[in-house]
């Protein structure tokens, strides 16, 4: 599949360099974007290195970095994975500042978000689109002392539905892509440096670490490469629905 393109966030470890390495094998070329780089290394893999929190700079540098080569024509198939993200502070919401909560938002919503536009403004409309935005359970079930994380991801998760029906509008503006997915995806409890941050947190700021530590010890934690599987076969569909949310094993 050497006329497919994806861009992939958080390439740095976890899902994101899983899926990435995933689809390199499968012949992809891939642009990576993460503030640090990347152990993956071949010749159809860009690692940019660019901060996703930072809502001024990252458009810019992105749009000058990756868009030309969403311009180049030759793409049967765009793809975007919105996987890069940050629990934020993890403490009560009446202990939260309202510059971590903004701090987070920007790279779990905003930048995201950017992205979709970012994707459907540069693809022909006969060009297969495929979105993966990266979710949680935690953005449809609240559990306390993560409420900055749980409604970032609702916002991701609203975004893509409300991109689907514009996609599919008949009063659409710009011309529709012919053949454009999204898909909102909950990956189940990742072994990942996330999960590894979280269960180091004190009890005394976040008394509800125990539920994370116990996903640990009770050997409920997933590899990256299970939902990295199940990405990449949504993005390799023919036909998908505008917009559809899917689990770890369904």
């Amino acid at each position: 599949m050497s006329n497919s393109l994806a861009i992939v966030t958080g390439t740095s470890s976890g899902i994101g360099a899983a899926v990435a390495g995933a689809l390199l094998k499968k012949a992809w070329q891939v642009i990576g974007i993460a503030r640090r780089g990347s152990v993956l290394r071949a010749e159809n893999f860009r690692q940019l290195s660019i901060d996703l929190g930072n809502v001024t700079d990252a458009p810019a540098a992105i749009e000058r970095q990756a868009g030309p080569v969403l311009d180049e024509g030759a793409w049967d198939r765009i793809a975007l994975v919105n996987n890069a993200a940050t629990t934020g502070d993890l403490q009560p919401m009446e202990t939260l500042g309202a510059a971590s909560v903004l701090q987070a938002l920007a790279l779990n919503s905003v930048i995201p978000m950017w992205l979709m536009g970012f994707v459907v403004r540069h693809a022909r409309p006969d060009v297969v689109v495929r979105i993966v935005n990266v979710s949680s359970g935690l953005a449809v079930h609240p559990h306390p002392g993560v409420g900055t994380y749980c409604a970032s991801k609702a916002a991701l998760r609203m975004a893509g539905m409300v991109l689907a029906q514009e996609l599919t509008s008949p009063q659409r503006p710009t011309p529709s892509l012919r053949n454009a997915a999204i898909l909102s995806y909950e990956p189940g409890v990742v072994d990942s440096e996330m999960q590894t941050s979280i269960r180091t947190q004190p009890a005394s700021a976040f008394p509800w670490v125990g539920t994370f530590v116990n996903f640990k010890r009770h050997g409920m934690l997933v590899p990256a490469s299970v939902p990295a599987a199940e990405i990449v076969r949504f993005l390799e569909t023919d036909q998908a629905p505008a917009f559809s949310e899917g689990r770890l094993g369904e």
